[in-house]
């Protein structure tokens, strides 16, 4: 009489492995490589001069306070005042449609210079200044906003310190990204198939191949 073992009886058998399971064991772990999306463009200047959005922005143009819409007046004035003491606010430039949240430094010192955050400039205005990546381009928002229309005037400009600082990032990003395919590369070669490995396996065309019904 013969006796069949399939694979569950030679896993249960000490120091037995079905045969897919004991390949497995010794394939080489593949590294693993995360490669975090950059903030920006690598040619920003160039974007932000040739990019149609930017243009429009770039010049003076109207923008409105877009917080609790469905506030009365009143309140909103009251909200928008409030949000921006906290160092927020929600604007959008009319013309393009386009919304931007606004962050910066709320601290009101009176002998700082370039406020961000500014009451005391304009009577019944306040001037905001904020800091941002649009579209991968470092830009200022710089602009005005009436107290009592909730509306105002604002352009986007090309903000070039910041924009030099993440073109060194971006370099470092990616330099570092380099090196580590490198290395592995150098550690986990690729492997070639040989030419007349292909003809014994049987390619197209190739003696070994599949037959054609």
């Amino acid at each position: 009489m013969h006796h069949h073992q399939n694979l569950g009886d030679a896993a249960a058998m000490p120091g037995m492995l079905p045969p897919y399971e004991a390949m497995a064991m010794y394939e080489q772990p593949k590294p693993r490589f995360i490669f975090k999306m950059p903030r920006v463009v690598p040619d920003q200047k160039s974007k932000y001069d040739s990019d149609e959005l930017f243009r429009r922005l770039c010049r003076e143009t109207e923008v409105r306070y877009t917080g609790y819409r469905e506030r009365a007046i009143d309140e909103r004035r009251m909200r928008f005042v409030n949000d921006c003491r906290k160092g927020y606010a929600e604007l959008s430039f009319v013309t393009s449609g386009t919304n931007v949240q606004l962050y910066f430094n709320a601290n009101h010192n009176p002998y700082a210079q370039d406020q961000e955050c500014d009451f005391e400039r304009e009577r019944g205005k306040v001037h905001l200044r904020s800091h941002f990546i649009m579209n991968g381009v470092c830009v200022r928002f710089r602009g005005w906003v009436d107290l009592d229309r909730l509306d105002g005037v604002a352009t986007l400009e090309f903000d070039e310190g910041r924009a030099l600082q993440e073109d060194v990032q971006l370099r470092e990003q990616i330099e570092s990204y380099n090196q580590r395919m490198n290395e592995s590369k150098r550690i986990y070669p690729v492997p070639h198939t040989p030419p007349e490995d292909h003809i014994r396996r049987g390619g197209p065309g190739m003696p070994g191949g599949p037959m054609g019904w």
